[in-house]
């Protein structure tokens, strides 16, 4: 097969795609493709949109590839929208960063963090495919365990859980935004030690102890 006849299949696969799509599903419908040859294809259609300047991109996010909107376009995508999105409240951001960067963790250890009833928040998370079920910690009472999923990644564009900035970069981002708002005048909160989620996500200006997580 003439690789301009791959390049429109793969590109009529990512189109079609309701998850992102790993390199290795996509060799094994295209013909003539292997795994070496998909990655090779899909980094040059990546190249290819990015130079372009085209309105999407192709971004590797949980473990696969997906076309997306590029971020400065979000404005108006989000014209055609008829209903406000949902959006975490801080409750749930905060316990869900603390499943990401600890898990496999209990709902106690997720409540010695945060200090609160984290239950109803883990079950929204549930809900919301953010949070699995990861087993049972091997213990006397044998309490679930929870982790992050793939709808996790995706959501925050992240290929990997490896790609989470570090506890380190996390202060330093802190330490940061505190000088930047020192500078301007504002009093601004000093950073909690726990780990703070991915700053990519906008949350609501709720209690952190509500119960209620998303709006």
């Amino acid at each position: 097969m003439e690789p301009d006849e791959q390049k429109r299949i793969v590109e009529a696969l990512l189109l079609a795609a309701r998850e992102p799509l790993p390199a290795a599903q996509i060799a094994k419908v295209v013909p003539g493709l292997g795994a070496a040859g998909a990655r090779g294809l899909l980094e040059a259609l990546r190249e290819e949109y990015d130079r372009d300047g085209r309105g999407f991109a192709l971004c590797e996010v949980a473990g696969g590839y997906q076309l997306r909107t590029r971020p400065e376009l979000a404005d108006y995508v989000q014209r055609l929208e008829h209903e406000r999105p949902a959006r975490l409240s801080r409750a749930a951001l905060e316990t869900l960063a603390v499943v990401a960067y600890r898990q496999p963790v209990t709902r106690a250890e997720v409540e010695h963090v945060r200090g609160v009833d984290c239950g109803p928040v883990l079950r929204n998370l549930l809900e919301r495919h953010l949070v699995r079920l990861a087993g049972h910690r091997e213990v006397p009472g044998r309490p679930m365990l929870y982790g992050t999923t793939r709808r996790f990644l995706e959501l925050f564009g992240l290929a990997s859980l490896e790609d989470l900035p570090t506890l380190r970069d996390v202060e330093e981002l802190a330490r940061a935004a505190a000088a930047a708002a020192a500078e301007a005048g504002v009093e601004a909160a000093a950073p909690e030690p726990e780990p703070a989620a991915p700053a990519a996500l906008v949350t609501e200006d709720d209690d952190p102890g509500e119960p209620r997580e998303l709006h």
